[in-house]
């Protein structure tokens, strides 16, 4: 996240870049003590508001946090690349002992089961910009999604219910977080609760659309 937090600070917002274990427990520690901890940065307790950008599992971890606590000063939230419907590559892949040694006991918890941990939190009830991508460097991963995907998650799974705006960009998962144009959205949202470039004619824009789903 070290491009995303450079143009963030560029911009003006004191920026807090935030690693965590992923590997070493289930989401609803990792986003209790993570975010927890993070809040009592000398930095985010000065601010006058508390946005969250994310990447991947971090998406996850913010609506789990917040589906049990209230950050009275929280901004805006911008999520690249969420499994916020769980990801069909865990489900093909979680009871596998290389997965679970990659992904620790939180990769096995983002399935697309409707017991998984995204499925459980519902819909989010804060200002929320998904960013997907539908590009894919990893082919073996992309057999198992149906649709459009990054390489990790489909393009469908990146949506909620409540979200404020969806938009879907040619990027890869694993670089969501560096690409230019994704920096500049992510800036936009922040700024305005908007993205800011109009998709071209048959792009993804689909501000609300999944409360009409």
């Amino acid at each position: 996240m070290a491009r995303m937090a450079e143009a963030l600070h560029d911009e003006g917002y004191a920026v807090l870049n935030v690693d965590y274990p992923s590997r070493e427990a289930e989401i609803e520690s990792l986003a209790d003590t993570v975010i927890r901890q993070a809040l009592t940065d000398e930095q985010v307790m000065r601010a006058d508001k508390i946005h969250f950008v994310t990447h991947s599992m971090g998406g996850i971890l913010v609506r789990q946090f917040l589906a049990t606590n209230v950050i009275e000063r929280l901004g805006r939230v911008v999520m690249l690349g969420p499994p916020n419907r769980g990801s069909e590559v865990v489900d093909q892949m979680g009871d596998y002992q290389l997965f679970a040694a990659i992904n620790g006991p939180a990769g096995k918890q983002l399935g697309t089961g409707t017991n998984s941990v995204p499925n459980r939190l519902g819909p989010v009830r804060f200002e929320l910009g998904v960013i997907a991508g539908n590009r894919s460097i990893n082919w073996i991963n992309s057999l198992m999604i149906d649709g459009p995907d990054d390489g990790k998650v489909s393009v469908t799974s990146t949506k909620v219910e409540g979200m404020k705006q969806h938009r879907v960009l040619p990027v890869t998962h694993p670089y969501l977080m560096k690409n230019a144009q994704v920096i500049q959205e992510t800036l936009c949202f922040l700024r305005t609760g908007r993205f800011c470039t109009v998709p071209s004619e048959g792009a993804d824009d689909q501000a609300g659309s999944s409360r009409e789903q």
